[in-house]
């Protein structure tokens, strides 16, 4: 019996609360415009976060799966390792199983023209790592990862979709990759896709005895399984016993080396994991101002249904009971706002995954699922507390004799002014923390514009070409390969075309340690940079000065004296104060004594920002394509950077250099075709999706504190009237009253202003990695972000002020 009457007086205070708010559809629909706003933001950005760090990856156990790291005294912390480290993980790690792999691409012959196409060169044990069986046929075993064997493969099933049509008879037939046939052994479920991301196929990467032995060249992503109650701490104090027995192997390589694990999950996630809880907790703070406008918005009607309160309590309703019912209403209206919020929710998402730099894990499978819905379920919750909680024990405290004698007129009350200035003060100092975000990242983003890159990328068209295994196995094979395509790019008419292994501000890179001459081969001694295998004319194209010495020429082929050309940052750290022009760097392949290789510096070139103009400069160094080392090419996998510059339109060029590469091997595609400038943009698309948001919330709050602001002086107005009307009787003029009335706005907005700029000052910290060229303190920003909020008040604050100026002290006083 407790519990039917309980719900029935639920479902009478939902009836109730539903009469209520219909009869009152202005009030609703502000209400509820300003919830669905908050929530709707805050449910979009939380499923993003669920998509991209929460969600558990699509295999079993998922916990289990680590990357391994190195670090020491050469390469820092690199999450690459040579195939020796990955050989003694695999025997002495401990772990369930581990793989290795590295990211490759393909030249797939599926029809007419050839396509590049994104996969992995992996050991046997990859598969079992995720625990993932093939939908089709099987995966690779460890007799099909061996050297010699029959070549196979196994496709993602997109791209057994995308380039296959679905067939399930192509299991067990061959498809031509890289000029070769490889036997496709199976393909791997749907759900596999969204974990490997961008690969489609997998390939054996099938280690030689001297490959596996090698110790120095790091160029092998690896992942490993821990063992069932074995913790990555746990597991990281076990692998100290692999590097003493690698530091045994092989002190010159492995001197100071230690590993180190990460859940793979939060490698994955990456940057993006701190980028995407920030904008959460910028969209928290949109649905903190919206409920404080909701929260003003009820202590107003609390005083109009004051008289309807006081009838209550004096037929016997208890204060609880009071409470009770307001606190559904506020419930019943907060579900309401979150079911608006759901559907903007749903838009938002799909212009988040429409907007969003690419490149962001799994970011395209956010969607409105039973989590968000949830998760906005809770949010309503919350926030009817948030915002309904102080309007209903204020409205519930009314003196009920005094409200009957005053006829429903209510009071403001010096308690309730004060309550409703403390909701504004605190609404404009989260607008604060929302501007002042926003306006460093905007800061920043006008800072990039102004970063000198080094070299001049206007002009310049860039592409990809990566030569087939078959038939450009040997590397004199490769060098005149590229030469012949540079040649037929170079005919009368024709803009000239420069070959490079790796430009400014394109993924992956390969670094080598560098030597300076009359240094003991020291593991502290090597300068690890960036190589370049560049043709002579490549400086001129990017327009790189070069500051000291020469540019290569066509003299420097192979055969004559080995050179190369330093940046400027490398310089600094070989030879610091002193020409490095004439002087010896030894490097990327042996010498004739055991060492490496020493080459001439013939010049030093101006510093790049290679990652682009949020990147730092970092030590780099080029070799002429003829004298490039004949290892390099397979660091490489035999892929160059095509790039040539114009006057006019860059991608007019793009159809000289497809039919270059065509006319000396029709076989090979043309792929990641773009100009230098959209590879710039591409680099600052995730810090123009930051800005973008974060400038978008900041708007979205300022517009909500000035609602705010407008409805405190509104009310305030409303509810002094007969005092206005007494003033002017006594001969206030007009300005007096306008005074009055902004004085009553601008003691909580100047407080709500000091208020956020102490707050900012401790929350900007974590946009600090995400700044160039402005501090956390910048005071143009804050001054500006002051500035806008005074002019916001101002206008806010003006309109009724304005309105109670124009009171007529008759009408006033007989009101």
């Amino acid at each position: 019996m407790h519990r039917s009457e309980a719900l029935s007086e639920i479902r009478r205070d939902v009836i109730f609360a539903l009469r209520q708010l219909a009869a009152h559809p202005g009030f609703t629909l502000i209400a509820v415009l300003m919830l669905a706003l908050g929530i709707g933001a805050t449910t979009a950005i939380f499923s993003a976060v669920q998509a991209v760090v929460l969600r558990p990856l699509p295999v079993p156990r998922p916990d289990q799966l680590v990357a391994v790291s190195t670090q020491g005294p050469v390469v820092g912390l690199s999450t690459k390792l040579s195939a020796g480290k990955f050989v003694a993980l695999a025997e002495h790690g401990g772990f369930a199983s581990v793989a290795a792999y590295q990211a490759s691409s393909f030249n797939l012959s599926s029809g007419e023209t050839p396509v590049r196409t994104a996969g992995f060169r992996a050991t046997a044990s990859y598969f079992d790592v995720f625990g993932v069986p093939a939908a089709l046929g099987r995966v690779f075993n460890a007799e099909d990862d061996q050297p010699g064997h029959e070549q196979v493969a196994v496709l993602s099933h997109r791209l057994w979709r995308q380039s296959f049509g679905g067939d399930p008879a192509l299991v067990g037939r061959d498809v031509r990759l890289n000029g070769l046939p490889y036997r496709v052994l199976g393909v791997m479920p749907e759900r596999f896709d969204r974990l490997a991301q961008r690969a489609d196929l997998w390939v054996p990467i099938a280690f030689t005895p001297a490959r596996k032995a090698v110790q120095d060249e790091h160029y092998l992503t690896v992942t490993g399984r821990l063992r069932d109650g074995v913790s990555p701490a746990q597991a990281e104090e076990a692998l100290k016993t692999v590097a003493g027995e690698l530091l045994r192997i092989d002190p010159r390589n492995n001197e100071g080396i230690s590993f180190h694990l990460t859940p793979l999950l939060k490698l994955m996630a990456g940057d993006y994991r701190t980028r995407l809880l920030v904008l959460l907790g910028a969209v928290a703070l949109v649905l903190l101002i919206a409920c404080g406008n909701v929260a003003s918005l009820l202590l107003a009607r609390g005083t109009a249904r004051a008289r309807e309160l006081a009838i209550r309590s004096a037929l016997g309703a208890g204060r609880g009971r009071i409470i009770r019912q307001l606190l559904t209403e506020h419930a019943v209206l907060a579900l309401a706002g979150a079911a608006a919020g759901v559907a903007l929710a749903a838009w938002g998402i799909h212009a988040l995954v429409a907007l969003a730099p690419p490149g962001v894990p799994r970011l395209d499978q956010s969607r409105i699922d039973a989590s968000a819905l949830a998760f906005a379920l809770g949010l309503a919750v919350v926030s009817s507390r948030v915002f309904g909680l102080a309007p209903a024990l204020r409205a519930a405290r009314t003196s009920t004799a005094a409200t009957l004698k005053e006829g429903g007129r209510g009071s403001a009350g010096a308690v309730r002014d004060h309550l409703r200035s403390a909701l504004i003060a605190a609404e404009v100092a989260l607008a604060v923390l929302l501007l002042v975000g926003a306006g460093l990242l905007i800061r920043s983003a006008l800072a990039l514009q102004r970063v000198d890159l080094g070299f001049s990328p206007a002009g310049v068209a860039t592409a990809q070409v990566s030569l087939p295994e078959a038939g450009y196995q040997e590397p004199a094979q490769v060098v005149s390969a590229y030469t012949r395509i540079q040649q037929a790019a170079q005919s009368p008419g024709r803009h000239p075309v420069e070959i490079s292994t790796f430009i400014p501000m394109a993924n992956g890179g390969n670094s080598n340690g560098l030597l300076a001459e009359g240094k003991p081969m020291a593991m502290e001694n090597f300068v690890q940079a960036q190589l370049s295998i560049v043709t002579p004319g490549y400086f001129q194209a990017l327009r790189i000065p070069v500051v000291r010495g020469r540019y290569f020429t066509a003299a420097d082929r192979r055969g004559a004296q080995s050179v190369m050309i330093l940046n400027e940052a490398a310089a600094a750290e070989l030879f610091p104060g002193k020409d490095p022009v004439g002087r010896q760097v030894g490097c990327c392949e042996a010498g004739p004594n055991g060492g490496p290789l020493f080459r001439v510096v013939v010049g030093v070139a101006r510093d790049l920002r290679l990652r682009g103009p949020g990147g730092e400069t970092e030590a780099a160094f080029y070799v002429p394509l003829e004298q490039a080392p004949n290892d390099a090419w397979g660091w490489v996998q035999r892929t160059v950077f095509l790039v040539s510059r114009t006057d006019g339109d860059p991608e007019a060029l793009v159809p000289d250099l497809r039919r270059a590469v065509a006319a000396v091997d029709p076989n090979v595609p043309l792929y990641d075709v773009k100009t230098m400038e959209q590879r710039m943009g591409d680099t600052l698309a995730t810090a123009r999706f930051n800005t973008l948001l974060l400038a978008l919330l900041g708007a979205i709050g300022l517009l909500l504190s000035a609602a705010g602001i407008y409805g405190v002086v509104s009310y305030f107005v409303t509810q002094r009237t007969s005092e206005i009307g007494v003033r002017m009787a006594l001969g206030a003029t007009t300005s007096d009253v306008t005074r009055l009335v902004m004085r009553q706005a601008a003691v909580p907005v100047a407080v709500g202003v000091v208020a956020g700029l102490a707050a900012s000052a401790a929350a900007t910290r974590l946009l600090t990695a995400y700044l160039v060229g402005v501090e956390r303190g910048d005071p143009l920003t804050l001054a500006a972000v002051v500035a806008v909020l005074a002019a916001t008040a101002l206008l806010a604050s003006f309109v009724p002020a304005r309105r109670a100026a124009r009171v007529d002290p008759v009408a006033a006083l007989q009101g």
